[in-house]
């Protein structure tokens, strides 16, 4: 299982917030994520909504693809930066979190700088997920 030290997280959290800044929004919510790879490396993006729906770039995908555009293979930590009570990856996210990094993959969501509102492990948010 995968768990973070404070350092990590806190760097995790910090870029999150500094990137959800950037957001291009339609929508209510900006979103900001960092993404720790296994070689310990963080990835920040934000979301990016497009006029036309269907077109939008979610922030975990967007940190993913970073991640993989990188040259790294494997996630360890997901950290998501909305200002919302509940907030989890959807299901195209959570696709892309469980094969870039797998079951025991962290996913955090902060609705409030350094403020945990959900932390789960991906097999947590689909427990039925096919392996």
């Amino acid at each position: 299982m995968i768990e973070l030290d404070f350092v990590q997280r806190r760097a995790l959290s910090e870029a999150a917030w500094s990137v959800r800044g950037h957001a291009r929004v339609y929508g209510p919510t900006r979103v900001g994520c960092a993404v720790l790879a296994s070689d310990e490396r963080i990835y920040l993006v934000c979301n990016i909504e497009h006029r036309f729906r269907s077109h939008d770039i979610h922030a975990e995908v967007n940190a993913i693809s970073s991640l993989v555009a990188g040259s790294e293979s494997r996630l360890r930590a997901v950290l998501i930066a909305a200002e919302r009570d509940r907030f989890t990856p959807c299901g195209s996210c959570m696709d892309w979190i469980f094969e870039i990094g797998g079951s025991d993959c962290l996913v955090i969501s902060e609705k409030s700088v350094g403020v945990s509102a959900h932390e789960y492990y991906a097999r947590d948010l689909m427990p039925l997920y096919p392996s």
